[in-house]
């Protein structure tokens, strides 16, 4: 039994890895895409409207896609849970909407200047349309449908070319890449909401809870700050560079910052597939597994790293134009600030899973004042590079905390004698 528990453990983690290695690929595919169309400028300005609407929506919605995992695991059973949830998402989206729409003025001031204000307006549809696509995976998620979860990561960005490609035929502006996302994102929101349907889940509800609400929200938002932050964290360079050093710079660094986003391939499998595992468990059992597991996940990015530290600079310019040549060092120094992010993942999964997120956060909020810092300190005198050293920095410091954090953890919470051997289904 046990043997076959990880067994299907390491095929749900391989799973995740494919989505996800997938995803990118897609997406590699549509910068390339967007690239051609519109050279530098244009990828700028799709970095900015795949980033900012999705912070709004997360920043809206109190952390919700980052609880509902949680609360499915927990509060199954519960009629009124899966009507509270769905309520939850619908007013995030409403209110990120009517808050992009009336900083429309200030947003198209400070990033999309360039553009006509039209783009501003079709970035609130698609803050409308991306938060639905992050909490409806995250349903998939706490139902423990692992197959239709990892179909929605691939299909959030694989869904973006052959609408995009349609799109190219009327025009190959920025308002035609803005409309060809929102499109997607609704495609990808029907398709997860046919496969909710499929397995029941919106069978047998009860009525929506306010005090159930508030309680998620409560458990949200003590995670919203670190899943925030966790996003910050990753983008804020990307923000920052777009308000002072502009688009083309931006579109340069946004190509370094995806090549060595597949080193954060395993970890991210690794969180989401042992962050629900972990919420169902005992939290003793949860953190042997977590000691266990410590090691290995030390070691495996640099079986990741070698090879794309390698491929950097003959493929960045291959596959994206010589215009993109200086996204190779950036690369290979966000490499470099990735090594420890499996082990911060699963630290981070363990963390959610026994209900104490509030942890995570403040472990992450050190990357973040150091991101801030750094981004102000450097990128007016570096650029592209500058960000890429202060998110080196940040991430790094973001693993010591979550590390030390879980050593005092241990330490003031003994690990039982469990069977550690296998990770937990």
């Amino acid at each position: 039994m046990t043997g076959l528990r990880g067994t299907r453990t390491r095929r749900l983690l391989v799973g995740n890895v494919a989505a996800r290695f997938g995803a990118l690929v897609a997406l590699a595919v549509a910068t390339v895409m967007v690239a051609r169309a519109g050279g530098p400028d244009l990828v700028g300005a799709f970095t900015l409207l795949r980033v900012l609407p999705g912070l709004a929506g997360v920043l809206a919605a109190l952390g919700l896609p980052a609880a509902t995992p949680y609360f499915l695991a927990s509060r199954r059973d519960d009629p009124r849970l899966r009507p509270t949830l769905v309520v939850l998402a619908l007013l995030g989206a409403c209110v990120a909407t009517v808050g992009w729409l009336a900083l429309t003025p200030l947003l198209h001031r400070v990033f999309f200047a360039d553009w006509d204000t039209r783009l501003v307006l079709v970035g609130a549809l698609a803050v409308f349309t991306q938060l639905p696509v992050a909490v409806g995976k995250s349903l998939l998620q706490g139902e423990q449908d692992m197959t239709g979860a990892n179909r929605a990561i691939f299909a959030e960005e694989a869904a973006y070319l052959p609408i995009y490609g349609v799109f190219l035929l009327f025009g190959h502006g920025a308002l035609t890449m803005a409309y060809a996302l929102v499109a997607a994102d609704v495609v990808v929101a029907a398709g997860i909401a046919w496969r909710l349907a499929r397995s029941g889940f919106f069978r047998g509800w009860g009525r929506p809870s306010v005090a159930l609400g508030r309680t998620i929200s409560g458990y949200g938002a003590r995670g919203q700050l670190g899943g925030l932050l966790s996003l910050v964290n990753l983008r804020l360079d990307v923000a920052i560079l777009g308000a002072l050093a502009g688009p083309a710079v931006l579109g340069v660094y946004a190509i370094a910052s995806k090549y060595a986003e597949l080193m954060r391939l395993p970890g991210l499998a690794v969180n989401y597939v042992l962050y629900p595992a972990f919420a169902g468990r005992d939290s003793g059992d949860a953190r042997a597994r977590t000691t266990r597991l410590l090691l290995p996940s030390l070691t495996l990015p640099l079986l990741v790293a070698v090879p794309l530290a390698l491929a950097a600079a003959p493929v960045l310019p291959l596959v994206y134009g010589h215009a993109f040549r200086g996204a190779v060092l950036p690369a290979l120094i966000l490499l470099g600030g990735l090594l420890g992010d499996v082990a911060a993942n699963l630290i981070s999964a363990y963390l959610y899973g026994v209900g104490r997120p509030g942890g995570n956060s403040l472990a992450i909020g050190v990357g973040v004042v150091l991101t801030f810092a750094g981004d102000l300190l450097l990128i007016p005198r570096f650029g592209a590079t500058g960000a890429a050293v202060a998110s080196c920095v940040a991430y790094l410091a973001t693993d010591l905390a979550l590390f030390l954090l879980f050593r005092f953890v241990r330490t003031a919470h003994p690990t039982p004698a469990v069977d550690t051997t296998m990770v937990p289904a």
